[in-house]
């Protein structure tokens, strides 16, 4: 009854209060009531409530091989998967099993890419899961599914960009019926994106920051991670692993500085382990290329295999370039299509920006077409708490 009536009051200010942001004003004036009212039911929002629907995470066991961790990747839909210290298709697990990292295939590609790995990727591929987790473990953090919405937030303010929930016996009813050892050993995860999405269907209690320019609401970070069009793509390896830790992006430049596209972990983790040696091989303005959506032409695979031969990289050629070579011409990718905005753009309209593009960042573009800056999930977040804090 207490979750019903929290959804019919922000039913009604959801609807009642969506004409504040037609208001040309865009001076902060002090909460009225009804602004009091909503913060006091959004902060009872749960965890539980944000993850109503969510399906189980597929699992992974932290000591197994890489190579059991890529195909689980390249047959799940999912672009990441939970690690875990425990094997979760044992029945009886240890009630310290814990989830310690995310893995998606660009933390593969980057990890083949290193200079010890890329004359081997076959043995390479055979070591633990563990050796990628170092720079991971710190993206996941467990939490109860009766925590408050606020309590989540203010983790992911601090780092977290996956939060692990344990489903509840209501949502998992059905499969424990089905397979009653294994529903208790089921989890969710909460993301940035999900939060900030739950936020955008609230937007009317945070009038009127929701209408502010970003650049008056401070929201954007002047340092980005980029690199030069006709660079050598690996030369942003540390860039691109970096951004995956920081769930941003890498852009290309032009001598400018203008923005041309990005290389996006994302992007990465839409190809296949072949893609480390288009990482090692080509310009960043190439790799662009290799991982659009309509996947590398076999002039582009003869290249890259060429210049491995060059490098005197025999084992990638042997043990990558195969699947590389019969994947040729085939959709593997998505387009490295750049989301952008301007200073004066709303904070709402780059909230809509980043949730219609499924991207946890936008780049924000300056006059001169020149990047000035990036403005991320985590900036949004922020932004939002410390308005709440002001209303109650």
């Amino acid at each position: 009854m207490h979750t019903q009536l929290l959804a019919l009051l922000h039913h009604h200010h959801f609807h009642s209060s969506t004409s504040i942001l037609d208001s040309s004003s865009i001076s902060i004036s002090a909460p009225s009531p009804l602004s009091f009212c909503m913060a006091i039911s959004l902060s009872a929002y749960q965890v539980a409530d944000l993850c109503l629907g969510k399906p189980p995470l597929r699992s992974l066991f932290s000591s197994a091989t890489i190579a059991t961790a890529l195909a689980a990747l390249k047959s799940s839909p999912d672009t990441f998967l939970s690690v875990w210290t425990c094997d979760h298709k044992i029945s009886n697990l240890d009630s310290n099993c814990v989830c310690v990292a995310k893995i998606c295939i660009a933390d593969i590609i980057c990890y083949l890419c290193k200079k010890e790995n890329a004359s081997s990727p076959a043995s390479s591929l055979n070591q633990p899961l563990s050796l990628l987790l170092s720079h991971s473990t710190s993206r996941v953090t467990h939490i109860d599914p009766s925590a408050s919405l606020l309590e989540a937030i203010d983790l992911m303010i601090q780092g977290a960009q996956n939060l692990v929930v344990p489903i509840r016996s209501s949502i998992s009813s059905s499969r424990r019926k089905r397979s009653s050892a294994t529903a208790i050993h089921e989890f969710c995860w909460l993301t940035q994106e999900d939060v900030v999405r739950f936020l955008l269907s609230s937007i009317g209690l945070f009038s009127p920051i929701a209408t502010l320019p970003i650049e008056t609401l401070g929201v954007i970070t002047p340092n980005f991670l980029s690199v030069e069009y006709n660079c050598a793509a690996a030369s942003a390896i540390g860039a691109i692993s970096r951004s995956l830790a920081e769930q941003t992006s890498v852009a290309v430049v032009d001598e400018e500085g203008g923005l041309i596209g990005e290389i996006s972990p994302l992007a990465l983790s839409c190809c296949d382990e072949t893609a480390a040696a288009a990482v090692l091989t080509l310009s960043a303005g190439d790799l662009m290329a290799y991982v659009e959506c309509g996947g590398p032409t076999e002039e582009m695979v003869r290249v890259v295999e060429e210049k491995l031969k060059e490098r005197k990289l025999k084992g990638m050629v042997k043990e990558i370039m195969v699947a590389a070579t019969s994947n040729a011409g085939m959709a593997m990718g998505r387009r490295a299509e750049a989301v952008v905005c301007h200073r004066g753009s709303s904070l709402v309209a780059v909230m809509i920006q980043a949730i219609t593009c499924r991207v946890s960042y936008v780049w924000v573009m300056e006059d001169d077409c020149s990047v000035g800056g990036i403005v991320t999930f985590a900036n949004m977040l922020h932004v939002f708490r410390e308005h709440f804090d002001s209303l109650i």
